[in-house]
C-alpha cells in the first residue's frame, strides 16, 4: 500500500486527535484533525476512533526470555536469540537492554562478546523483531547487604581497575551499569563510566541521601528498580531514593507487577517524579518469560515462578515473568495513570532516559495501537 491516512488518532507526543500520513510504510506527516486537508477519494483511510498510537516499548532491564538467561549465553545457545527477539516484538517491545546480573567476569565477557553487533547473527526469518539497543550490567559492583538474588561469591569491590576488567574490550556495548555508589571510595568510577557514554544507575545499595547526591553530581542519572534492594524512604534519612525522586535529571525505573512495589507507593513515586519526566517502566523479566509457571534454574540455584512472580527457595523476590506492557495495563487498571501517561512510561520515558529519539515522524508504521473501553486497556501492532 503506497499511502494510508490514519484518522482520529491520539499519541502521548501530541495534543488532541491527529491525522497521520503513512507512505511506503513510513510516517511522513502528523497534523491535528482540526487542520486536516480534504483527502483525495483514492487515498485509503483508517479511522482509529480516538485510539492511541505509540512507539513500541523499550525495556531497559530484562534478564532473559524463553528459558535463556542472558548471563549464560554461549555458542551453543545463542541461536535462541532470534526467537527471543521475535517474541519480544510480539509483546510490543521495539528494543531492549539484555541485562547481565552478577556473575563471573568470564561469563560477563562471554555474554558481551556474543551480544556484540560485530558478531554475525545466526540466520532468522523475515518476521519483524525487537533488537538490543545496548547492554545493562546489573552488578557485580553491588552492596552485599542489598544484593537480593545476586550471587554473593561474584560481587566485586568497586574500583576503577575492576570496572575496566569487567568491561574488557566491550565498553561500547554497555548502555547502563547499575552500581552501589557508596562502594567507590575514590569518586573516580562514575566520571570514568560517563566518559565512556555509559549511563550510571544506582541500585542494590545502602547509600545515604548525601552519598547519592554526590553520585548524581558525578554523573549518575538513574535508579534501578526503585524501592527494591535499597533502604526505604524515611522522614529523617530519605536515602538514595529520596535524593533521586527530587532530582530533576534522574530517572527511576520501576516494576509494576503488584509484587515488587505496592500500587500505592507507585502512585506516590509517579506523583512526586511528575510521571514520565522522572520515571519509566521496566519488566525485570527473568529467563522463564514466555514459559509457564514452574521451577527453573537460576545460576547455580533454582527459582519458582507462580503467577508471573519468581522467588528463590528462601522466598527472596528475584524478578518477574510478565512482559513490559503488562505494567502499562496494570497502571491503568489500578487507576494510577491515565492512558496517555501509562503508555509513555513504557515507550517515551525509557527512550528519554537513555537518549533515544521519541519522534513518531519518519518511523516505520508498525506502531502500537491502544484501545481503552473504559474497563480494559488492550493493544495491537498497527503494521
Amino acid at each position: 500500500m503506497d499511502m494510508l491516512i490514519l484518522l482520529n488518532a491520539r499519541s502521548p507526543s501530541y495534543q488532541g486527535l491527529q491525522q497521520i500520513t503513512v507512505e511506503q510504510g513510513i510516517i511522513t506527516a502528523i497534523a491535528p484533525m482540526t487542520h486536516r486537508d480534504r483527502l483525495a477519494s483514492s487515498i485509503p483511510t483508517l479511522d482509529l476512533a480516538g485510539d492511541w498510537i505509540s512507539l513500541g516499548g523499550i525495556d531497559l532491564q530484562i534478564n532473559g526470555a524463553l528459558g535463556l538467561p542472558f548471563p549464560e549465553l554461549n555458542s551453543d545457545n545463542r541461536d535462541k536469540l532470534p526467537a527471543i527477539n521475535e517474541y519480544l516484538w510480539q509483546q510490543g517491545v521495539d528494543g531492549y537492554l539484555p541485562t547481565l546480573v552478577t556473575t563471573s567476569i568470564d561469563n560477563i565477557q562471554r555474554s558481551l562478546s556474543l551480544l556484540s553487533p560485530s558478531t554475525p547473527p545466526p540466520p532468522h526469518s523475515s518476521t519483524p523483531y525487537s533488537s538490543p539497543v545496548g547492554i545493562h550490567l546489573e552488578g557485580p559492583f553491588l552492596n552485599p547487604e542489598k544484593r537480593g538474588a545476586h550471587a554473593a561469591e561474584y560481587l566485586l569491590p568497586l574500583t576503577l581497575d575492576n570496572v575496566k576488567r569487567v568491561l574488557g574490550d566491550h565498553a561500547s556495548l554497555v548502555k547502563i551499569m547499575t552500581l552501589a555508589p557508596e562502594l567507590d571510595e575514590t569518586g573516580r568510577v562514575i566520571p570514568y563510566l560517563k566518559s565512556l557514554g555509559i549511563t550510571v544507575s544506582l541500585g542494590h545499595s545502602q547509600a545515604t541521601a548525601t552519598q547519592a547526591q554526590r553520585a548524581f553530581e558525578q554523573g549518575a542519572s538513574m535508579v534501578t528498580h526503585a524501592f527494591n534492594a535499597m533502604p526505604p524512604l524515611h522522614h529523617r534519612e530519605p536515602g538514595l531514593l529520596g535524593a533521586a525522586i527530587v532530582h530533576p535529571q534522574v530517572y527511576c525505573g520501576f516494576i509494576a507487577d503488584g509484587q515488587h512495589v505496592s500500587p500505592i507507593i507507585i502512585d506516590l513515586l509517579l506523583r512526586a517524579s511528575h510521571y514520565e519526566r522522572g520515571a519509566f517502566l521496566v519488566s525485570d523479566a527473568l529467563s522463564p518469560l514466555g514459559l509457564p509457571d514452574g521451577f527453573y534454574p537460576w545460576d547455580t540455584r533454582q527459582i519458582e515462578v507462580k503467577h508471573g512472580t519468581a522467588r528463590l527457595p528462601d522466598g527472596t523476590l528475584s524478578g518477574t515473568t510478565l512482559p513490559l506492557l503488562t505494567g502499562v495495563q496494570n497502571l491503568v487498571n489500578w487507576e494510577i495513570c491515565d492512558v496517555e501517561s501509562a503508555i509513555a512510561l513504557a515507550t517515551t520515558a525509557p527512550r528519554q532516559a537513555i537518549g533515544l529519539s521519541t519522534a513518531l515522524l519518519h518511523q516505520p508504521a508498525n506502531l502500537l495501537r491502544w484501545h481503552w473501553d473504559g474497563q480494559k486497556l488492550s493493544w495491537m501492532r498497527l503494521g
